[in-house]
């Protein structure tokens, strides 16, 4: 399946046409002449280039990663390694949560190129959000994807070489776990070229971040535990624009900034695109109130993907965990075994508590920082999209700040409900 033959080229519709004919499975999965076949570029992305392919039997899509940030063009290069660690990230993740991911058809390291299976009629969770679809299979998917991969590639697991063996091979990835630690945990709270956000109306917070230094101390805490703690192998993007969904199937994409990190940034990045769903919603709304049906759902999904999570990772746990975290023979008997139930529950409310700091710098980034989401970009009146906006920032602050003030999930979407109408002063 893994090629490298050739240097790299960036391939455009008639090159991608000559590749793909020339790899015997991918000409079959198509099917018919090769000059047949339609292949139109979708990538809506800030980083790659992506082809939906098909032919007289079937599709395929096709992801090729370009040697810079697409979003903001050549001056910003970018290594295309990243690519071979998005297909070992797939790889592993489709062990760990089979079904939970495309197949992967075929990857060519020299041209930083996969070919994965197509999904159909499956679409960006996000753009699904935005149109108020509720999506039921979604809880018990992600919260499977996530119990999943986390738990089995962490210490709990694994013994201590296998873990290390596996930090190491991502370990290279450091070029897109530099832009986490710049676009998420730094650059939102300093003067930086690249932010933006809805002027003039945010322009007081935006300058209230710059100066708040409990928010910086807060930030920077979660920066350092980003940085310096391999808990498990992560996602890294896990945001409902790296979700493609149908109202039956849910499937996990692009896990191209993927490494050994803090699991509750995966968690929280689930949990912090769902919230901003939920503030965006009322910016959308044709005829007041109409969404509220949409937006309930969402806040009880919140609650659901928490409490499933830990409910899965718990269940793992229980189940006989062979890592050399937590020896048995240290928790034998009654007395050994209440113990450790005891720890794990601490285990994860400490978790619980880094996925709600999570949460809020992946809130933050969205609305200051470099790359926004349509949740909030496609309300139309700046006012409307800047009060959306507002009020999710306001939930997050008190989320980094006030951390015991959110001891279970339920806490969080109550001051997220309360907020709902709430009016900031512009």
């Amino acid at each position: 399946m893994a090629q490298g033959q050739g240097d790299y080229r960036i391939l455009h519709e008639a090159a991608l046409r000559d590749y793909l004919a020339g790899v015997a499975d991918i000409a079959a999965t198509l099917g018919g002449e090769p000059a047949s076949w339609s292949i139109t570029e979708v990538g809506d992305g800030n980083l790659n280039l992506v082809f939906i392919v098909k032919g007289g039997r079937g599709g395929v899509a096709v992801k090729q990663a370009l040697p810079y940030v697409r979003l903001v063009g050549e001056s910003w290069p970018l290594p295309l390694s990243r690519a071979h660690y998005e297909y070992l990230a797939l790889s592993r993740q489709d062990e760990l949560a089979p079904g939970l991911v495309p197949a992967l058809l075929h990857h060519n390291e020299t041209l930083a190129l996969t070919v994965m299976e197509l999904l159909e009629p499956h679409i960006i969770m996000r753009k699904g959000m935005v149109a108020g679809t509720q999506y039921p299979r979604f809880v018990d998917d992600i919260t499977t994807f996530m119990a999943q991969t986390l738990f089995f590639t962490s210490d709990l697991a694994l013994s201590a070489a296998e873990k290390k063996q596996g930090i190491a091979a991502f370990a290279g990835n450091h070029a897109l776990c530099k832009i986490t630690e710049d676009l998420i945990f730094t650059d939102p709270y300093r003067i930086a070229e690249q932010n933006r956000w809805t002027a003039p109306y945010l322009d007081a917070l935006a300058a209230e971040l710059r100066e708040d230094m409990e928010l910086h101390v807060a930030i920077s805490r979660l920066k350092l535990k980003f940085m310096a703690s391999p808990e498990a192998l992560l996602h890294g993007d896990l945001h409902t624009g790296s979700i493609m969904v149908t109202e039956i199937q849910t499937r996990v994409i692009d896990p191209e900034f993927a490494f050994y990190g803090p699991m509750g940034f995966d968690v929280g990045a689930v949990l912090a695109n769902l919230l901003m769903a939920y503030f965006a919603s009322a910016g959308h709304e044709r005829v007041p109130g109409e969404r509220r049906a949409f937006e309930a759902w969402v806040l009880e999904t919140v609650e659901q993907v928490w409490n499933a999570f830990a409910r899965k990772f718990l269940d793992l746990w229980r189940a006989g965990a062979a890592g050399d975290a937590y020896p048995a023979s240290l928790f034998a008997g009654e007395t050994g075994a209440a113990r450790l139930e005891a720890e794990r529950q601490a285990y994860m409310q400490r978790l619980f508590a880094d996925t709600v700091g999570f949460a809020a710098a992946k809130t933050i980034r969205r609305i200051f920082g470099l790359a926004h989401n349509i949740d909030f970009e496609l309300i139309d009146d700046p006012r409307r999209r800047a009060t959306s906006e507002a009020r999710a920032v306001r939930l997050a602050r008190a989320l980094m700040l006030e951390g015991g003030a959110f001891p279970a999930i339920a806490d969080v979407t109550s001051a997220a409900r309360k907020l709902r109408d709430w009016q900031p002063e512009f």
